[in-house]
């Protein structure tokens, strides 16, 4: 039997649990903070193979193993790689209190409605994706992808991180409410565990029944009426609905929509969970893009400008939908289309312009296929009758590289 004992957030580790050990494995302020008999053989955890490969031959001798671990092993821990390796059977697992759990208690806050991300031993950007996009976050941290880290790539979402250092530690343990420009300025050193990111006015949340994040949306390709728009200046549900399926928004996705107009796309892409950016040249149409966000409860960053000149301050995105751009469209396809990690998808109009935006994509890497999407609509008619009214034919580029997955969100 293998003996997995979360500690490190203020329980102590059972002296029964260590008393028959022959072989014990932790970090090494875990095992620093256990007293052990001379004869007890002790494994730092710093290369993973080499303690499972220890762990094996105890095992294959029926000898008893501990492996003491941060907070609860089981949430994002080492039970999975152990259950992995010898059978979830062969481990008595006594959780302790995950650092998640202790840095929300000690901020003061419910965490039901949380959403959980490792950036340990991960690229931040997943990360930062999901905390832009969710007004809770907690996020485990881990070397290049800290609280400075994080606190530089959220500088301008409006966005309270809480740093929580050393948890269990009675003397190094502290907690922090800093602004995101606070945490990039200071140096954290190595004993941050979790980073809580806050939207201040909704971290409290609504009650609910269900745990995690708030169910994704039960519908989408949103009519043009749930959206304000001039002069039926947005893009249409029928290409709204195809353009999502291509450009296929998810929890941790950055989507950029270039000449946003309504911001319609940007804010159905943000209501799937993705961090979504809209792009747009007008000023009325940037207030217009931030008021549909709102009536919408979702988080759209609203860059006023025009692409691609505004595009090289933006983060790379994993998709880009670009819906606007007249003579400077074949530039602005170019440009996404170097920086887009998945897929682009160009919505036209006007005929003339298809040939050069395909060029544009396939000269960058990209698969390329598309579709002329005409639809009629229903419209009733004087004597209670019913006409077919068509909708302007559009015709829909999509641009594809392989398929690029992330790790490490727990929901």
């Amino acid at each position: 039997m293998i003996t997995v004992v979360g500690t490190g957030t203020g329980a102590p580790v059972p002296e029964d649990v260590l008393a028959g050990a022959e072989l014990v494995v932790g970090g090494r302020r875990h095992l620093d903070a256990v007293h052990l008999p001379g004869n007890v053989e002790r494994v730092v955890l710093g290369a993973l193979a080499p303690a499972l490969d220890t762990i094996a031959e105890y095992v294959e001798k029926e000898r008893p193993v501990v492996v003491l671990a941060s907070g609860d092993p089981g949430f994002l821990g080492i039970v999975r790689v152990l259950a992995e390796r010898f059978g979830s059977e062969r481990l008595d697992v006594r959780a302790g209190v995950s650092s998640v759990a202790a840095a929300f208690a000690r901020a003061g806050l419910p965490w039901d409605d949380a959403v959980v991300v490792s950036a340990h031993g991960r690229e931040p950007r997943t990360a930062v994706n999901v905390c832009r996009a969710h007004p809770k976050v907690a996020v485990l941290t881990g070397p290049g992808a800290g609280p400075a880290e994080l606190g530089a790539a959220l500088r301008h979402t409006g966005r309270v991180l809480v740093v929580a250092c050393a948890l269990g530690d009675p003397e190094l343990e502290r907690v922090e409410r800093v602004t995101p420009a606070e945490a990039a300025a200071r140096d954290w050193g190595t004993a941050v565990s979790v980073v809580l990111c806050l939207d201040p006015e909704r971290a409290l949340g609504a009650v609910r029944t269900v745990a995690g994040p708030a169910p994704g949306p039960a519908g989408w390709a949103l009519d043009e009426a749930d959206f304000a728009h001039r002069d039926s200046m947005i893009t249409k549900f029928e290409v709204r609905a195809l353009a999502l399926a291509r450009l296929g928004p998810r929890l941790g996705d950055l989507v950029w929509d270039i000449g946003a107009g309504s911001g319609s796309v940007a804010v159905e892409c943000a209501r799937l969970g993705a961090a979504a950016v809209a792009v747009e040249k007008a000023r009325d149409g940037v207030e217009r893009i931030r008021a549909n966000a709102a009536a919408h409860g979702v988080d759209v960053h609203v860059v006023h400008g025009a692409a691609p000149t505004v595009l090289s301050d933006l983060d790379d995105p994993d998709a880009v939908f670009i819906g606007g751009g007249g003579r400077e469209l074949p530039a602005i396809v170019t440009a996404c289309a170097r920086r887009a990690r998945r897929t682009v998808v160009v919505a036209m109009a006007a005929l003339d312009r298809v040939p050069a935006a395909r060029e544009a994509l396939t000269g960058a890497g990209f698969s390329c296929d598309g579709v002329l999407l005409q639809s009629s609509r229903l419209a009733p008619l004087p004597g209670d009758v019913t006409r077919l009214a068509a909708t302007n034919p559009v015709f829909l580029l999509w641009g594809v590289r392989n398929p690029v997955y992330r790790e490490g969100v727990a929901q």
